[in-house]
């Protein structure tokens, strides 16, 4: 049975949690073949800030940065090896010191490019690091580069899998000791790192589940699996145990923070069963997604906030129609844009856009200059899967609703975010 692991930043944040992690491992009945690690904590936020400084002007706080990171994974290094760090710490060092070539090397390089340079060494570090401390406790393990195992194009930050070729590097593993590699990143022909876009780690993990033909992915978090709504934000969540891909897909396409499509898509192709555990609480049972979900749809409620509305008109007051329409949304997508709430009429088309100030300004000067546009700032985006009115007027109480989509599977209302409650409840 072969079994693919993945464990988020979350569950390798320090010195403490990568001993937890060993021990997990250690004590389980079934040991995984591949596991796949993100960076340390908030090591990706880390680099992105050391990044910004390596293609500015100030060499003094980009030396301070550089050196904030070496201290970070150098003091984890130092608690879990002591005296016995040795290669482990040289081989931080050497890492760190790849990083800051690559700066120099790439920091007139197009953004998208020098970006993938920097951000794949915060899972080279914690790769090493983790994979050190496996052998260290008797769980032997090899480390490998995912820049050399999933191989992709030169399309920085959304790079494409080059699936033949990525297949046959990680089929030439199978059946050799615990492979331990990096989630997020793969690497192009030419050589140069690449990463995989939103949700890019556990899209590694589909990747290579896919390709070794896998019996099982499991996801490991901080949480006991997936649930019908954000457990901070409604007071009554539930855990959801049993989801078809569908259902899954459908939930992420409304925002819920569930597994993403790509990731789900190469494991259904394969019949791939998808298991989100908890790594503090082993005992409780896992949610699991595959091709069978649920018997009874479990409503979901899925809360978006900092939302914007524009309502958009032709200046002719001519019917909004399928020209206009076409018109709005290649506007849409040539601003990198995704509407989270279409409602429409016979002049008017409203979009609720997520605040992106980088990319909704300038649609909206392009909006404005062809069309009378209204905005609407400060709002929440309530979207329910599987609603009955009875729960959605619970949900919406005396709130005004500025715009509103539905059909027999989802419904979602928008609402100012002044008239909505920091806790919500689910009505029975």
């Amino acid at each position: 049975m072969t079994t693919v692991f993945k464990f988020g930043g979350a569950s390798i944040k320090d010195a403490d949690a990568i001993r937890h992690l060993g021990e997990l491992l250690f004590h389980l009945e079934a040991r995984p073949d591949v596991v796949v690690v993100s960076a340390m904590g908030k090591t990706t936020n880390a680099l992105e800030a050391l990044l910004a400084a390596a293609r500015g002007s100030d060499e003094d706080d980009y030396r301070q940065q550089l050196e904030a990171l070496r201290r970070d994974h150098l003091t984890s290094v130092e608690a879990l090896f002591g005296t016995r760090q040795g290669k482990v710490g040289e081989r931080v060092e050497e890492l760190l010191t790849e990083l800051d070539a690559r700066h120099r090397k790439h920091r007139d390089d197009a953004r998208p490019r020098h970006y993938d340079q920097t951000i794949c060494y915060g899972e080279l570090l914690s790769t090493t690091i983790v994979s050190a401390w496996f052998n260290e406790i008797d769980l032997p393990c090899d480390w490998h580069d995912a820049r050399r195992l999933i191989i992709t194009d030169a399309n920085h930050q959304a790079a494409n899998v080059d699936w033949a070729e990525t297949s046959q590097r990680l089929q030439a593993l199978h059946g050799k000791r615990l492979v331990v590699t990096q989630g997020f990143i793969g690497g192009s022909t030419d050589g140069l790192a690449t990463t995989l876009g939103r949700e890019g780690s556990d899209f590694s993990v589909a990747i290579i589940a896919h390709c070794l033909d896998a019996d099982e992915v499991v996801i490991w978090k901080d949480v006991p699996g997936l649930f019908n709504a954000d457990p901070r934000r409604f007071d009554n969540a539930r855990q959801l145990m049993r989801l078809s891909y569908d259902e899954a897909i459908e939930l992420a396409w409304l925002g819920a923070k569930v597994i993403h499509p790509k990731t789900l898509a190469p494991l259904r192709e394969r019949r791939i069963p998808l298991k989100v555990r908890s790594f503090e609480a082993l005992d409780a049972p896992p949610s699991v997604i595959s091709e069978r979900g649920g018997d009874d749809p479990t409503p979901a409620c899925i809360i978006a906030e900092e939302q914007v509305l524009l309502e958009i008109q032709p200046r002719d007051f001519s019917f909004m129609d399928e020209i206009r329409q076409h018109d709005v949304f290649g506007r849409l997508v040539d601003a990198g844009l995704h509407a989270n709430l279409i409602d429409s009429g016979a002049m008017r088309l409203s979009l609720c856009l997520d605040t992106h100030p980088a990319r909704l300004t300038p649609l909206i000067e392009s909006l404005a200059a062809d069309y009378a546009l209204t905005r609407h700032g400060d709002l929440t985006l309530l979207s329910v899967r599987h609603p009955t009115q009875a729960l959605l007027e619970g949900l919406s109480a005396s709130r005004e609703v500025l715009a509103q989509r539905g059909n027999a599977c989802c419904a979602q209302r928008l609402f100012r975010s002044a008239e909505c409650p920091e806790t919500w409840h689910i009505p029975d």
